[in-house]
Parts: structure tokens; C-alpha cells; sequence
């Protein structure tokens, strides 16, 4: 893993401009890839690329970036892994390509040369990459189907940028910082920022799953690669199971192989043990792998000692059990304080989330690992999350409500000012969102609803962002094509909670520390085959998948119900900062981290985000 930033200039030759905008951006993720930096310029001035690397894969000088193909011309920066590197490497010396380096890099500039963008689909990992086509004098970017790793574009009709985060585009300068208001408002809406949007009109994510190429006149063409909704509706595998037996190993094989996958490296792969079934799992199908021991890391908080949050005494009985090398890391109320700064400096969207993966990803990376696995993923395609039950329900049972939209409208306006002194607002708008999927998962996940956000920012600026947004429309469209009930939360929990809070925190909390996390269970092959057997009509849960490892997880594990994984943040800032909290849940936390994540941004000296009315 790594950092990737690029200008793309349209008119005219950058010069010596270009050469120090880039290593602005580069040097603001030296994080990301402390093992080295690579800068290229094309001979005419009109491209360059720079890289930050982490050393993962072919450790040796052969591995760094940019890297240039010899033949074409093509140069590439990459952000990631590619876990079937070596069996495409295989075909393609097969087929006559010789390599000049053991990485997964120039597996990547041999398989373009030969398919172009239609390459992607048989790429197993995580990844933003970008080549720069010397004969066609283009640039090729794309990203991953579940968008783990993340890229983002700056443009203004005479260059085109890009990089791994949003802050090194800011301290490249000279781009359009105004406020957007999709991005704000999604933020309040959320806990997060959704793609494409982030909190500034002149800076977009690359969507997930997508691909966009673009000349040196600025003509574009794009492209997606993968669609979510497309692999949960119409899945289909080579020999389908024909009892519950054969089920559960094909499912066993599925995860085996993930697994199995995800632990590829030239260096120690570690885990995330917390006391839940998806990293206990993990961490016993890691040492199932048989590729030495694995050593794993979980988080004690003292707050938590004696409650079911304590993580501690569960993750060190499945430890022994597994035979792992085993670090508990304690972290405090002063451990946070000392790290506030640097955390928040680090995160490069705002978020509701992300402290916990900092932490365990600090204590990794001071063990010395550079790469780590992760249980993310788990409730999101094994159906673990609450919601799986509770919004289909909520759409079925409310369903008429939706045929009355002004009905709904008006309880919630009559109701909303009394009900939210006492409980949560949400119960006020059950009639005017609960009757469909979308609005349900709105009730499920929203931060704040709809009607609260021009009490947090200007009128005119909500509007505009909620228009901008079309969240319930998007909501609707991501489960165009999907049938089953389980599949369709599966579809909206992976395309907007995972996608946008989950994988992106994990990115930024971890690359603060050199750290890569890998993500098993966000896995495309694996998806098919959970989505295939759910449509046959198979049990595919957290039992079936705590039931892979040969030797069974610790009965206390299997019993123990799902609390999440949780840090004491409230209570740390009780002192610090007593006026984040004086709102329901994490809705205090969320306005103190957008008001402190902009004093980092203003101290790039980029223009703050600061008339958005926020109250």
C-alpha cells in the first residue's frame, strides 16, 4: 500500500510549477509510504506522477514507482494489492511477457498493455492506479469494485489532479476549496462524506468500481467495471451445492481461499483481534494458513473492565486458542489526548468513526508490521448488523404509509418538536420514511433526518446540498436488480455505511501508522458465492462462517451477542471538550470533528469551509 498523486495538464507544459506541486503532494503522505518517493515527468512536460511507497511486495529497488513499461512507454503509480498476482503473472509468461521485478506492479503494466481497461474484472484486491498511455497520450485511472482504496480528482478545465487523499491535493494549492454543500450536508446526514462528494465543489472521489480515462485535450471517457447490484442479483456458480453439507463447504473453500489470499506479502501479516466472530475467524483461518505464526493485537480500555465492551479477556482466550502472538495495547483517556492532534490531522475526510482502527493500527505498527488483516466486512456480508431484520420490516409494515406521503409529512412536523426532548428524533418520521427501503435505511443510519439539518447549517445551503444529493433516489438505485430481502440490506450496508465510513476510515486510521490493513471478507469471489447460496435458499450467516476454521472458536465467542467495536470517546472528551456532548449519541462528536478537522485543513493554508452557517 501506498500513496499516488498526478497532474494531468491540458494546454500547456507545467514546468518546474508541476515538479513543485507534485512533491507537495507526495510529501503530505509520506506517511503512506515511508519507505521511499518516485517522481516522474514526461519528456514534453505535460504529465507527472509521483509515489509514496510501503514496501510490501518485491522489496527491492525493482518494485519502486513510477514504474515504466519498456516496451510501450506506459508509466504507472499504484495504491494497493493485487492478492492473484502471481497466477496472473503466470498466464502472461505464458503467453511470451517477460518481467524484470517480483511485484504486482508490473503485473499490472504487462496486463494493460494487453486488455486495457477490460483487465479489471480479473483483478483480485484492492486498488487506485493510474497509467499514464505514452502512445495515446492519455491517463488510464480506476479503483477498486468496493472502493477499499481510495482516489480523488481535481480539475479546472486546465489540469486535471489526483491523489490518495484529499489533503494532498490541498497542499498542491490552487484549487477550488469553496464549500460543498452535498458534502456538508451528507456529512451531518451520515457521520461521513459520501462519494463522489467530499467537503470542497472543486474535489470528487473516483467512484467505486469505476474506471476514467483522459487525454490531453481533457476528453473523458468512463466506464464501471463492477456493480454491486449486478453480482447480488444474478449470481451464478460452476457447480452449485446440492445439500446444506455441500453448502457449507463451499462456503469454507470461499473463505479458505480469501484468506488465503490476503495473506500474500514479502513481509509479517498480522491480525485485528477484537472478541467478535468475524476477527476470530479471521485469525483462526490465519493460522490455519500454516505460513508461521501469526501474531494479532486488540485493544483494552480500563473504562471498559468488568462490562460486555471489554474486549480483552475473549480476544486473549481465542489467541491461545489459535496459538497467535498475542499484544494487548491499553489505551487511555491521556493516550487519546496525546494522539487528538495527530488523529484528527490524519483524517482526511471528517467522520463520526475511525478512532478505534487508529489505536489497534498504532499498536501494530509499533510491533513493527506493516500489513494487517481485519474483520471488516463481516456483518456487512454475513448479515450481522441489526438492520438486517429491522428494515425490512419497517418497509413492509409501513408500507401503506408510503401511499400517503402528506400524511407522514405531517405527523412528523406535529410530532418531531415533542418527541425529540424525549427519544430519538427518528420515531418521528416512521411514517414518512418507513414505508420504503430507502427511507428505512435512512431511519436506520442517519446521524441526523432530513428536517433537523437547517438547524445545524444555513437554509439555502441544505437545500442545495439535499438536492445535490438525491439520497433517497441513490439509496433507491443501489438495489435496482436485487431480490432477496438479506441481499438488498447487503447491497445498501456495502455501498454506503462500508463503502464510505468504514473502508475509508480504515484507510486514513491506518496509513497514519505505515500500516496496511487487508480486508478478507470484502472479497469478490466471496460475495458471489454467499449471494449464490443465499439465492438457493442456504443458511449464510455468522454461524455458517464461525463454522469454517477446523478447530471451532471458543464456545464463549460463538455466544457472546454483537456489541460492536467500541471506544470510550465520550467519556474522554467529558473533560476536554464537555460541549461535544451535549447532543443525543454521537451527534456532539460529530459537529466538534468537523470544526476541529477544519482547523488542520486551514493550517494548509487552504481557504476554510467556514460560511456554512454551522450552529
Amino acid at each position: 500500500m501506498c500513496g499516488i498523486a498526478g497532474i494531468l495538464n491540458h494546454s500547456a507544459p507545467g514546468g518546474p510549477k508541476d515538479a513543485e506541486t507534485l512533491g507537495r503532494m507526495t510529501s503530505r503522505m509520506a506517511p503512506r509510504g515511508p519507505d521511499g518517493q518516485g517522481l516522474w515527468h514526461s519528456p514534453e512536460g505535460r504529465v507527472s506522477l509521483g509515489h509514496r511507497r510501503l514496501a510490501i511486495i518485491d522489496l527491492s529497488p525493482a518494485g519502486a514507482q513510477p514504474m515504466a513499461d519498456p516496451e510501450t512507454g506506459n508509466v504507472i503509480v499504484f495504491n494497493g494489492e493485487i492478492y492473484n498476482y502471481r497466477e496472473l503473472r503466470a498466464g502472461l509468461e505464458s503467453a511470451g511477457s517477460r518481467f524484470r521485478s517480483a511485484s504486482d506492479t508490473e503485473v499490472l503494466l504487462h496486463l494493460y498493455r494487453r486488455e486495457g481497461p477490460s483487465m479489471l474484472p480479473r483483478l483480485r484486491g484492492m486498488y487506485a492506479f493510474a497509467i499514464w498511455e505514452e502512445a495515446r497520450k492519455r491517463l488510464f485511472l480506476a479503483r477498486d469494485p468496493f472502493g477499499i482504496k481510495p482516489l480523488y480528482l481535481a480539475e479546472d478545465g486546465k489540469t486535471l489532479r489526483f491523489a490518495s487523499q484529499v489533503k494532498a491535493l490541498l497542499a498542491g494549492g490552487g484549487l477550488d476549496t469553496s464549500p460543498e454543500p452535498a458534502g456538508h450536508v451528507g456529512f451531518f446526514l451520515w457521520g461521513h462524506v459520501p462519494e463522489p462528494f467530499t467537503l470542497y465543489r472543486g474535489i470528487r472521489a473516483l467512484p467505486a468500481g469505476t474506471w476514467l480515462r483522459v487525454g490531453l485535450d481533457g476528453r473523458q471517457e468512463s466506464g464501471r467495471h463492477f456493480h454491486l447490484a449486478s453480482e447480488l442479483g444474478e449470481p451464478a456458480l460452476d457447480h452449485p451445492p446440492r445439500s446444506p453439507g455441500e453448502a457449507r463447504e463451499l462456503l469454507a473453500a470461499a473463505l479458505r481461499e480469501s484468506v488465503r489470499h490476503h495473506l500474500v506479502a514479502d513481509v509479517p501479516v498480522g491480525v485485528f483481534l477484537s472478541s467478535g466472530k468475524d476477527s476470530s475467524t479471521l485469525a483462526a483461518l490465519a493460522a490455519e494458513a500454516g505460513q508461521g505464526p501469526v501474531r494479532s493485537f486488540t485493544l483494552g480500555f480500563r473504562e471498559f473492565i468488568g462490562t460486555p465492551q471489554d474486549e480483552v479477556p475473549l480476544a486473549e482466550s481465542v489467541a491461545r486458542v489459535y496459538g497467535t502472538n498475542h499484544e494487548t495495547r491499553w489505551v487511555g483517556r491521556e493516550d487519546f489526548e496525546a494522539d487528538l492532534g495527530r488523529l484528527l490531522d490524519a483524517m482526511d475526510q471528517p467522520s463520526i468513526d475511525g478512532v478505534n482502527t487508529y489505536f489497534v493500527a498504532k499498536a501494530a505498527g509499533e510491533a513493527g508490521l506493516k500489513v494487517a488483516l481485519s474483520g471488516l466486512g463481516g456483518d456487512e456480508i454475513f448479515a450481522g448488523y441489526p438492520g438486517f431484520r429491522e428494515i425490512p420490516l419497517l418497509a413492509r409494515w409501513l408500507r401503506p404509509a408510503a401511499l400517503f406521503p402528506g400524511l407522514g409529512r405531517g405527523v412528523r412536523r406535529l410530532a418531531s418538536p415533542v418527541i425529540g426532548r424525549f427519544f430519538s428524533p427518528k420515531y418521528a418520521g416512521l411514517l414518512e420514511y418507513g414505508g420504503r427501503w430507502a427511507g428505512a435505511y435512512l431511519l436506520r443510519r442517519s446521524l441526523f433526518m432530513p428536517w433537523e439539518l437547517p438547524g445545524l447549517l444555513e437554509p439555502d445551503f441544505v437545500r442545495e446540498g439535499w438536492e445535490r444529493l438525491q439520497t433517497l433516489q441513490a439509496l433507491g438505485g443501489t438495489l435496482d436488480g436485487v431480490g432477496p430481502d438479506r441481499l438488498k440490506v447487503t447491497a445498501l450496508e456495502a455501498s454506503w455505511y462500508m463503502r464510505n465510513q468504514l473502508l475509508r476510515d480504515t484507510d486514513w486510521a491506518s496509513m497514519a501508522h505505515s500500516l496496511e490493513v487487508r480486508v478478507p471478507l470484502v472479497d469478490v469471489p466471496l460475495l458471489r458465492t454467499v449471494a449464490a447460496l443465499v439465492h438457493a435458499g442456504f443458511p449464510v450467516g455468522k454461524a455458517q462462517m464461525c463454522a469454517t476454521p477446523r478447530r471451532p472458536l471458543p464456545r464463549e465467542v460463538l455466544q457472546r451477542p454483537k456489541t460492536g467495536f467500541s471506544v470510550p470517546v465520550r467519556e474522554w472528551l467529558m473533560e476536554a471538550s464537555p460541549e461535544a456532548l451535549r447532543h443525543r449519541g454521537l451527534r456532539g462528536w460529530a459537529k466538534y470533528i468537523l470544526v476541529e478537522t477544519q482547523k488542520w485543513i486551514q493550517a494548509l493554508g487552504t481557504s476554510p469551509a467556514d460560511n456554512i452557517g454551522l450552529e
